[in-house]
C-alpha cells in the first residue's frame, strides 16, 4: 500500500516538457546505412590453411594392416606395403613428385573455397595399391604413377558438383591456359562406370564418385569424392598413360 501511494505522489510531480523542431532538423546526422558482408573468421581465411605439397599425397599404406585373403577362390593372401617412409614418390621430370597439375588444382580449390581440401588417395605404390582395391580394373591405376588424386572438400561435402565447377574455373582463369580451347572446353563422356559422366579436357578427367561408389581401403568415408586423373604433360608434351615398368619401378626403395 506504501509503495502505491509513492507511485502515486511521484506521478502527480512529475513534470513533462515538449520539444519542437523542424522535421528535417537534425542535432547529429547520421550517415545512410549499407549492408556490409560478415567478415571471416580466422579460420576461415585462406591463409590458416596449409599450402597443399606433393607430401599431402603419400602412400597411405602401414605395415601394421591386417592381410586378408582376396582374388579368385580366394586364393590370394594380400598384405599392405610398409608405409611412405620405406618409399618415396613415382620419378617425374627428374625428382620425386606427383604431376604439379595436381598440386595446382588443389590449392587453387583451397583458396577460391576458402575450406580445407581432404586428399584420401595420392600416390599409391603397386602393393598398396592391390591392398586397397584388388579388382582387375584397379591394377592399371594412375594413382601408381603420380597422375591421380582423390579428395573432398571439408564443409562442401555435399557439394561436390561446385567444386567440379571450381576446378573448371582454373581453366578459365590462369593465364598459362588463356584462350586454349583444348584446355578450357571440357567435354562428357559415358561409359566410366558412375552414375555422373565424367568431364575431361586435354590435360584433366574428373570423375565424381556418389556416396555409394568408388569405395575402397582409402575411401571408407561417407561422403562423396572428386577423382582428377592427369592425362597429358604439358613439359613432356606427351599422354599419360599407365605404365608398368614405370608403376613398379619408377619409384626409390628403402
Amino acid at each position: 500500500m506504501e509503495k502505491s501511494e509513492k507511485e502515486k505522489i511521484r506521478r502527480q510531480n512529475c513534470k513533462g516538457e515538449l520539444i519542437y523542431r523542424n522535421c528535417n532538423e537534425e542535432l547529429y546526422s547520421i550517415a545512410s546505412l549499407t549492408p556490409q558482408p560478415r567478415p571471416r573468421y580466422p579460420w576461415e581465411g585462406e591463409n590458416h590453411l596449409p599450402r597443399i605439397t606433393k607430401d599431402f599425397f603419400r602412400c597411405k599404406g602401414n605395415v601394421l594392416n591386417s592381410p586378408y585373403v582376396a582374388g579368385e577362390n580366394q586364393a590370394e593372401l594380400l598384405h599392405d606395403c610398409e608405409g611412405s617412409g620405406r618409399h618415396g614418390f613415382p620419378i617425374i621430370h627428374g625428382k620425386e613428385n606427383v604431376y604439379p597439375i595436381l598440386i595446382d588444382l588443389l590449392n587453387y580449390v583451397q583458396k577460391k573455397t576458402a575450406k580445407r581440401v581432404i586428399i584420401t588417395c595420392g600416390h599409391r605404390c603397386p602393393p598398396h595399391n592391390t591392398y586397397a582395391d584388388p579388382t582387375k580394373e584397379n591394377l592399371a591405376s594412375k594413382h601408381q604413377i603420380g597422375a591421380e588424386v582423390d579428395f573432398y572438400v571439408q564443409g562442401m561435402e555435399d557439394y561436390a558438383l561446385e567444386v567440379v565447377g571450381t576446378l573448371m574455373q582454373y581453366y578459365q582463369e590462369s593465364p598459362a591456359y588463356a584462350k586454349d580451347k583444348d584446355y578450357q572446353e571440357f567435354k562428357r563422356f559415358t561409359g566410366s562406370g558412375v552414375e555422373t559422366d565424367p568431364w575431361m579436357n586435354k590435360e584433366i578427367v574428373i570423375k565424381l564418385y556418389e556416396r555409394e561408389e568408388g569405395r575402397d581401403g582409402d575411401n571408407r568415408h561417407p561422403h562423396p569424392y572428386i577423382s582428377i586423373q592427369v592425362r597429358y604433360d604439358r613439359v613432356t608434351k606427351e599422354k599419360v598413360l599407365y605404365n608398368w615398368q614405370k608403376a613398379h619401378k619408377g619409384y626409390p626403395k628403402s
